[in-house]
Order: C-alpha cells, then sequence, then structure tokens
C-alpha cells in the first residue's frame, strides 16, 4: 500500500511543478523561435530570369553598370562623369507604376509594366536640352533601348542586380542603387 499525498504536502509539491513546467515550456517556446540557417551558404542563386523575380522591382532604384552588344562586346557605359551615370527608378508611390530617371543628359519619365516576367515602358517623355558629354552620346541609344526588352532578369542576392535582354541580344546591366520612395 502507497503512502497518501497530504494536502499540505502536495501543496508545497504543486509550486515546483508548476515552475518546472513554465520553464520547460519557455526553453521550448525560444527553441521554436530559432532562425534554421541554410545548410549550404554558398548555394547558387536563384534563377534572375523566373518571372516572379521580376515582382521584387516595384520602388527600387537602379543605376546602369554595363551595356554589352549582341557580339559580347562591351559598350562606354558613362558614369559619375560631370553628367552623372544612367539611372532608372520603378515607383508606385501614386498608387501606379512610375519610372523616372537620368539617361545621360536629360530627365525622363513614363509609366512601367511587369508582365509574363517582363518590365516594359509606355512612352516615356522628358527635357530636351544637348549635351556633348558621352551621357548625351548615349542617351537616344539608351532609351530606344528601353523600348525593346525581350526579357528581364532579377537578382536580388548580392550583388543586387538587374539585366535587361533587348530583342536585338544585347544586354543592359543595372545594379540596385538604393529604394524608389513610397
Amino acid at each position: 500500500m502507497q503512502p497518501r499525498l497530504s494536502t499540505r504536502r502536495l501543496a508545497r509539491i504543486a509550486p515546483n511543478a508548476r515552475t518546472a513546467l513554465a520553464a520547460l515550456s519557455v526553453a521550448a517556446l525560444l527553441g521554436a523561435c530559432a532562425i534554421p540557417k541554410h545548410p549550404d551558404a554558398e548555394a547558387p542563386a536563384p534563377d534572375p530570369f523566373n518571372p516572379a523575380a521580376t515582382q521584387l522591382l516595384d520602388d527600387t532604384s537602379w543605376t546602369l553598370s554595363g551595356w554589352k552588344d549582341a557580339d559580347g562586346k562591351a559598350r562606354a557605359v558613362p558614369s559619375a562623369d560631370g553628367s552623372g551615370p544612367i539611372t532608372l527608378t520603378l515607383s508606385t508611390a501614386a498608387g501606379q507604376r512610375h519610372a523616372s530617371g537620368f539617361s545621360g543628359c536629360n530627365r525622363y519619365m513614363g509609366s512601367y509594366a511587369l508582365k509574363d516576367g517582363k518590365l516594359s515602358f509606355g512612352t516615356l517623355g522628358g527635357t530636351r536640352k544637348a549635351c556633348a558629354t558621352p551621357g548625351g552620346q548615349i542617351e537616344s541609344s539608351y532609351l530606344n533601348a528601353l523600348t525593346h526588352i525581350q526579357r528581364t532578369g532579377v537578382q536580388m542576392r548580392a550583388p543586387q542586380q538587374m539585366q535587361l535582354v533587348l530583342d536585338n541580344g544585347e544586354t543592359l546591366v543595372f545594379e540596385r542603387s538604393g529604394e524608389a520612395g513610397k
């Protein structure tokens, strides 16, 4: 026959059991909140031409960092040479998709769309000053390129890049330069 626990003795054990149960519950919750680590931090980057990746372009800003002709030959891209780098900002601040930037000599603006994994632009307007700088020499080619995008690649892992592959085989490469304001 087992001895019975008195009510007094049970009252002394119950707080200890509650404390132990509370400690175990807290430990379990903390363990559940731990962020798992990817087993291979060197895993290859996801496919930048995945159509879903273009949805990440809203409210971003980019700087043109490279331009390759269809044969792979690099084209000179102006940077901070006095006229400034060529830029592209994609914003949804006004509730509509609005593109703007600097095209080498002038500011430009218009609408953009993201459909079927491709970035496209509506009619682009801009200022009309003339420039004899390297940016002024590439400006019309750049603005024309924006109307001939065949594929759009987006890489949001470092280094963050966007690639615009044109229907003539040329590729424009942009580096992420910051967030567009919402």
